[in-house]
């Protein structure tokens, strides 16, 4: 499967073309690359537009390594853009009117009730809008709901859409355009917060930190990397690349491993953050927590099925090293953790042999690994392993120093970042409640299943 002439994809922001162009630096994990002179003259301004085999090849790598991503708007349409919306619900009629009203009257709907307690209500809806309406006898969850319409889809695409979200007119045409590439079975939008009043705090919070946002950039949805995996609230894909759809053994995070099983088999996932669906977040603090901990007590059911996969950390032994070498606190921690990252920086020169200012590029690789180790060891003791690290503050000054600083830390970092509407106060405490009820989650269901998987770090080369 190659890519089709006139596709065109540009460079990731992170991406750094070095040696004037002899090589690019970038993707995941982080690589250097050395291009021919034939496919320098490929790229112009950050971009390559395919215009033969040779760029093909040269773009379909790039993908493949996350060094750069497809241009959305550049792209063609699919030959047979025909889909299908899918939309599993239970009550909530008046979501489904407004969801209903913004797919408009031209694509077949499908509405799966999920053994609605008010079900004439949903009914009356869908036969206002002119969906098909599949009514389940009793209440399989999100997983089997899609599974029931996606048995009836004919189209060559499927739209999931959650009931609570509204679709911008220009979302699905858009995502479509990225099946140009023969390999992507499935594209996603940014989910955003559904502008309404925006009363409540942890609205505010909500609509700026949403568990469901992936962020501004585009990218390859991949285990691993900044963007790991997407949510179903508004998904479009290829029917004949789901196989057998969605894992109804789970009733929360089947859409993480729905992504991972398709990467797993090859196939690509890319997020368009060009294009949006907005979501309806939770307005009340107890609903709001009470969701979060159900989303953590999705780690342990994907630690059985993906368990090289759902580390709450990754890290390499060097940064183990300078992790452990920060946390002891000692007199010789900081010259220690200073010699770790002098080792790597000259062994990652090393690697760098033939580039200009080897050193200078290796000490940037390495400021940045030291970075992504502090905030990895930051979420453990403030998400991951918080009931471990209250039960050790009691007993350890060295341990209430570390994980105070990383609270407050991470609160200053990620308030600067998402410049979110809302007083520092109430943003630090809305943002501990969310790592709280995530980490109970994780830690519910990891001593329900009796297992640690879910919990236990990964240290690979």
């Amino acid at each position: 499967m190659t890519l089709p002439l006139g596709f065109v994809v540009e460079l990731d922001r992170h991406t750094r073309v070095v040696d004037g162009g002899r090589a690019l630096l970038g993707g995941f994990p982080t690589r250097l690359l050395r291009l021919t002179p034939r496919a320098r003259r490929l790229l112009v301004d950050r971009t390559l537009p395919v215009r033969d085999a040779a760029g093909a090849l040269l773009a379909d790598r790039l993908l493949e390594c996350g060094m750069a991503h497809p241009v959305a708007a550049s792209l063609p349409a699919p030959d047979d853009p025909r889909y299908t919306v899918v939309v599993p619900v239970r009550d909530r009629p008046r979501q489904l009117d407004r969801l209903l009203r913004s797919i408009g009257a031209d694509p077949p709907v499908i509405v799966v009730d999920d053994a609605s307690r008010h079900p004439a209500a949903v009914a009356a809806v869908a036969a206002q809008h002119g969906a098909r309406l599949v009514a389940l006898a009793a209440n399989v969850g999100p997983a089997g709901a899609r599974n029931a319409g996606l048995r009836l889809v004919t189209t060559p695409y499927v739209v999931f859409a959650d009931s609570d979200i509204v679709l911008d007119p220009d979302t699905v045409p858009t995502l479509l355009r990225h099946f140009a590439d023969p390999r992507v079975a499935m594209a996603v939008p940014r989910i955003t917060g559904l502008l309404t009043a925006a009363t409540t705090w942890i609205e505010r919070y909500e609509n700026a930190r949403s568990s469901l946002d992936l962020g501004a950039h585009p990218a390859s949805v991949r285990p691993g990397t900044p963007v790991s995996w997407a949510s179903s609230a508004c998904v479009v894909a290829r029917v004949d690349a789901l196989a057998e759809g969605f894992d109804e053994g789970m009733r929360v995070g089947e859409d993480v491993d729905l992504c991972w099983r398709i990467v797993e088999a090859g196939r690509r996932v890319r997020y368009e953050p060009a294009v949006r669906a907005a979501h309806e977040h939770r307005v009340r603090v107890g609903d709001w927590f009470l969701r979060k901990a159900v989303y953590g007590t999705g780690a342990q059911p994907l630690a059985q099925r993906h368990p090289e996969f759902i580390a709450p950390a990754v890290f390499a032994p060097w940064s183990t090293a300078f992790a452990v070498a920060l946390l002891a606190q000692r007199r010789w921690s900081v010259p220690a953790a200073w010699a770790v990252l002098g080792v790597v920086t000259v062994r990652i020169a090393r690697k760098l042999d033939g580039t200009r200012h080897p050193y200078r590029l290796a000490a940037r690789l390495t400021a940045n690994g030291a970075l992504g180790t502090l905030a990895q060891t930051s979420a453990l003791l403030t998400r991951h392993w918080w009931p471990l690290a209250v039960v050790g503050c009691m007993g350890s000054r060295r341990l209430r120093r570390a994980t105070a600083v990383a609270a407050l830390a991470d609160i200053a970092l990620e308030y600067r970042r998402d410049r979110t509407p809302l007083d520092p106060l109430r943003y630090g405490i809305a943002r501990r409640l969310d790592d709280l009820a995530y980490g109970a989650g994780v830690w519910f269901s990891a001593l329900k299943a009796r297992s640690v998987a879910a919990l236990r770090p990964r240290v690979t080369r």
